[in-house]
């Protein structure tokens, strides 16, 4: 596995996103993988409270290491149900 060694080196994190996870007290592809896309998204939110679901999307399938248009429909889903609970 090629090792990343910066956040805009994972599938889906450009800039602005890579900004916000800095923001956020992600500095590195490990403490993405360590934070996971849930806690990440959490954290982006409070510095960004329009963060929509595709941002949430992108940051799972960085952490998956994929285009975000390629997560499984259970993944998406289950992600989904989280962005909707969190709108509430």
């Amino acid at each position: 596995m090629e090792v990343k060694s910066q956040l805009e080196d994972l599938p889906n994190i450009g800039n602005t996103l890579a900004i916000l996870l800095h923001e956020s007290g992600i500095n590195s592809p490990e403490d993405l993988y360590e934070t996971g896309s849930i806690q990440a998204f959490i954290r982006i939110r409070a510095i960004d409270p329009d963060a929509c679901f595709s941002k949430l999307c992108a940051i799972e399938g960085a952490v998956e290491g994929i285009r975000w248009h390629k997560l499984s429909n259970e993944k998406k889903a289950e992600l989904k149900h989280f962005f909707d609970m969190i709108n509430k």
